[in-house]
């Protein structure tokens, strides 16, 4: 179960519990009434309040199995609320207690003197029974000028994709089967499956790609007309080639693709949309267009893109990787990756994939660190 505790706003969720206890907010009078008499050196109202909120702490954790603190620990917003999960942390049985830290007033050599006696040195002190995380290397740095004695494991922010873009949720959906964050490359093309659209060159030019050595990832978003004669076994050669090169976890036809509930993808405006803004580039292979709209629309998006070197696309396309129709698919794989690493937005974006995606952070590291702190590997 997950539950959250906090000392002011709103229930947000349905989803898992919210429970709001004004005792624990910074703002609340009677902790800013504690305050101010610590700092005269008079703690009773400290001892009591923390008393109160030891009780809140035990009866709300009775179930769980960690209790993450953000920044509690260390900040002086609400010393009573400090000094009760300390003690928590020192119960037998009760849940493990996970400082999760970004900021200390001890950063900055100018912080408030009063911070520098007790009960407030609290703030810098390591609990042996208590598990240190902070967001980056840097931090750890600073945080081990003031914490000594502590070890800190680094685990960074991230950002959600879906939430940051605003994506739609089938998409979000198609991005998790597909297995999109653990790729190198993803590659697509809004093309309807007809002869004029030359996909045969873009099966092999993925091949291609991944005999370079990466994992890509191709999403082809049209479908055939079964009504044009030479659609269907057009549809067919394509699948055959698939097949032939090994490449079924590397090419998705979203027009044929069922979800793991059997439910049909719709490719609509929306979802074309979404995968410009998280594709590494847009590969056009035609033969002949009368104009280039997906490269507009690639453009807006500030997609990378490769293109076949016709006029329609020459018209459109500006400091883009054009290649010729008659060359070799290894050869243009090999310059849309060299075209790639020349970019430096794709470089970053890639990196961000891999390291700062929240479900890629919680499957590689907190989870990992959650079973180890509890026992459960």
């Amino acid at each position: 179960m997950v539950s959250v505790l906090a000392g002011m706003g709103n229930i947000y969720t349905e989803d898992f519990s919210v429970r709001i206890v004004p005792m624990l907010s910074s703002k609340n009078p009677s902790i800013l009434k504690a305050h101010d008499e610590c700092k005269k050196g008079d703690e009773a109202s400290l001892k009591r309040l923390t008393n109160r909120i030891y009780k809140v702490l035990q009866n709300w954790s009775r179930e769980l199995d960690v209790i993450v603190a953000h920044n509690v620990l260390h900040m002086p917003f609400n010393l009573p609320l400090t000094l009760a999960l300390r003690r928590l942390a020192d119960s037998p049985n009760g849940p493990a207690v996970v400082s999760w830290a970004h900021d200390s007033p001890y950063f900055e050599p100018n912080h408030p003197k009063y911070l520098d006696n007790p009960p407030w040195t609290v703030l810098r002190e390591s609990h042996p029974n208590i598990y240190y995380v902070t967001i980056s290397e840097s931090r750890m740095r600073l945080f081990k000028k003031h914490c000594t004695e502590t070890l800190w494991k680094v685990i960074p922010n991230g950002i959600d994709p879906a939430r940051f873009f605003y994506l739609d949720p089938a998409t979000v959906t198609l991005l998790k089967e597909l297995d999109i964050f653990s790729r190198d490359i993803i590659v697509v093309q809004p093309s309807r499956i007809t002869p004029r659209k030359n996909l045969e060159l873009s099966i092999h030019i993925i091949r291609g790609i991944k005999l370079l050595g990466y994992n890509v990832l191709f999403l082809l978003t049209g479908a055939y007309d079964p009504h044009e004669r030479r659609a269907v076994p057009y549809y067919r050669r394509l699948r055959y080639w698939i097949k032939e090169l090994d490449l079924q976890e590397n090419i998705a036809i979203l027009a044929e693709y069922r979800f793991h509930n059997r439910k049909k993808l719709v490719p609509d405006r929306v979802l074309i949309r979404d995968l410009y803004l998280m594709a590494d580039i847009l590969l056009m292979t035609s033969k002949d267009e009368g104009f280039g709209l997906p490269l507009v629309e690639a453009g807006m998006s500030k997609l990378p893109i490769a293109c076949s070197e016709i006029p329609a696309f020459r018209e459109v396309g500006e400091d883009v990787c054009f290649f010729q129709l008659d060359e070799p698919p290894l050869f243009i794989a090999g310059r849309i990756v060299e075209y790639l690493a020349r970019t430096s937005t794709h470089k970053m974006f890639r990196n961000v994939m891999h390291k700062y995606i929240w479900d890629v952070i919680c499957r590689q590291q907190v989870i990992p660190f959650l079973h180890e702190i509890t026992g459960n590997k």
